[in-house]
């Protein structure tokens, strides 16, 4: 005598044990790599100072020179003329913009000197020079 087939229920919860498992994974993978995009691809060789304030959230706009003289305005290459006027423009959205000047610490001081002269033309009255705490 056969004994009666027992019909097994049938589950209708769904496991989510791997799919909590790809999220952490895919969570851990976007918190190293976050910064490393965040970072700027230009070297600037900042000199030391033992007064250094860290940066407060304002709008501002970062200015680097290099060892070679080049410009770049927010991370993007430009000439004098440019700065001057992309500069301009943004001041006159934001009359309280803060400019940051990354300057290498070999850039000759001639570079430096032009470079505020041209922020002074245009009024900017927040200007930083970013430099390493010791």
């Amino acid at each position: 005598m056969r004994s009666p087939v027992k019909r097994q229920k049938l589950i209708a919860e769904i496991n989510i044990t791997p799919f909590t498992d790809v999220i952490l994974v895919l969570l851990i993978i976007f918190m190293i790599t976050t910064p490393l995009i965040l970072q700027s691809n230009i070297q600037v060789n900042l000199p030391s100072s033992s007064t250094g304030k860290p940066l407060e959230v304002a709008r501002q706009i970062s200015v680097m020179i290099t060892n070679e003289g080049l410009i770049y305005l927010d991370d993007k290459l430009a000439s004098k003329k440019m700065l001057k006027a992309d500069v301009g423009r943004l001041h006159q959205v934001h009359p309280d913009l803060e400019v940051i000047l990354f300057s290498d610490r070999m850039v000759r001081f001639k570079d430096i000197v032009g470079l505020l002269d041209i922020f002074n033309e245009l009024g900017i009255k927040n200007l930083n020079i970013a430099t390493k705490t010791e």
